[in-house]
């Protein structure tokens, strides 16, 4: 995915429904399975306790001042029948929280309440929703709305391709058809349509479940569809918050043998024990005894001058590099040669369907898979937020909400 396309194509969805002028959307198939039979809720059953009108958060109000995040009260979209409300209990830190806080990619819709690896409990549910009850321990990631109709929608959820829908809503810093915007959770309620809603297993803490969410299945995804036997070589470029998923997840849930590649030797020692084999260093001639012996590599770096035609020679012939970071800016360029000379493919990657967030959370479960994380009180999200910010996060900070009641 080429950071001028992604852009792009950011800047052409916020800006589309720029008034609440439009119609309301049409919903997508509401069925998380068409072959399970879901128990009646009554409408006694659709709620705990009362909803706020007004919802609050952390929010910042400009590009300047990115860090500053300051308490808001919000109004979130209108409630209809497929909606989900939830108490949020935590929610991780994405470096994708970064870029948009300084209108990094595109330019922010301020105020801005981040937020997508976001666990909690459901206080209600809307008059059409069959999947989900009040009372239940869910999860939200990246994602809050597609169409229900397109080609990416159109195996319903067991298609497993609706994150890759053209109308796409995300669960912040995006507008709804009707023009409402979507505020993330950062937040101490999030509403969000039932099919991009995830029930966690009671065996994974939520505080480790929720950056699973969106930097987990960021990993899972290219993982599973890569379609590798066990025991292939596997390179993992950044063990920052995504890396050490694609490396927990590529050892643990897949028998990949792992290889980390970073900048610096900082973070050998912590590679090691998630499972990599072998660490290594960019630098002058890093690359001359290790062309061709990857099968695939997942590229969590961001940086516009990475090393992408080195990466691209670490393959071996039919291999692929996977481009899961996002740069602010250009990916530096490449010539035919680095890509048919080894019959190579580069792929983007959009984070993950809710069928692979349900298959991951299952992998999880059962392999007994554990989140590296720092739990911090969302009241203290500036700080948070400048310590992820300056690289200090080992490897994910997860914020515990601590609001007033």
């Amino acid at each position: 995915m080429f950071a001028s396309t992604v852009r792009s194509l950011l800047l052409f969805r916020r800006c589309r429904y720029p008034s609440a002028s439009f119609p309301q959307p049409q919903l997508p198939n509401p069925r998380l399975n068409t072959n399970t039979t879901w128990p009646l809720i009554t409408p006694s059953k659709r709620s705990t306790h009362q909803v706020p009108e007004q919802f609050t958060g952390y929010a910042a109000f400009d590009a300047k001042n990115w860090t500053d995040l300051k308490l808001h009260k919000f109004t979130p979209k209108p409630f209809e029948s497929y909606d989900v409300d939830i108490k949020v209990e935590y929610c991780g830190i994405c470096g994708s929280d970064l870029h948009v806080l300084r209108s990094g990619w595109s330019p922010t819709i301020y105020p801005v309440v981040p937020g997508h690896e976001i666990t909690g409990r459901i206080i209600r549910v809307g008059s059409s929703v069959t999947s989900l009850s009040p009372g239940d321990y869910v999860g939200v990631g990246a994602h809050a709305w597609s169409c229900g109709g397109c080609d990416a929608c159109a195996g319903g959820l067991k298609g497993g391709k609706e994150n890759y829908c053209k109308e796409v809503v995300e669960t912040y810093n995006w507008r709804y058809k009707d023009g409402s915007l979507a505020y993330g959770g950062y937040a101490d309620y999030v509403r969000i349509h039932e099919n991009f809603v995830y029930p966690i297993p009671e065996g994974i803490p939520p505080e480790l479940a929720a950056p699973m969410l969106c930097a987990g299945v960021t990993m899972f995804s290219p993982l599973k569809r890569s379609g590798l036997p066990s025991g292939a070589r596997v390179g993992i470029v950044g063990l920052g918050g995504l890396g050490h998923f694609g490396v927990l997840f590529a050892r643990q849930m897949f028998g990949y043998e792992v290889v980390v590649i970073s900048h610096s030797e900082s973070k050998r020692e912590d590679a090691m024990k998630m499972g990599a084999k072998e660490f290594w260093v960019t630098g002058e001639g890093w690359t001359e005894s290790r062309t061709r012996t990857l099968d695939l590599i997942i590229n969590t770096n961001f940086s516009t001058d990475m090393p992408l035609r080195e990466y691209l020679s670490l393959l071996k012939i039919g291999g692929t590099l996977v481009m899961c970071g996002i740069p602010e800016g250009k990916l530096p360029p490449i010539e035919w040669a680095d890509i048919a000379m080894g019959n190579l493919a580069i792929r983007g990657s959009n984070v993950g369907s809710k069928k692979e967030v349900e298959e991951m959370m299952m992998a999880v479960e059962q392999k007994g898979v554990k989140s590296w994380v720092q739990v911090l009180p969302m009241s203290g999200v500036k700080t948070a937020v400048e310590k992820m910010d300056s690289g200090e996060a080992r490897y994910r900070f997860v914020l515990k909400a601590d609001f007033e009641e």
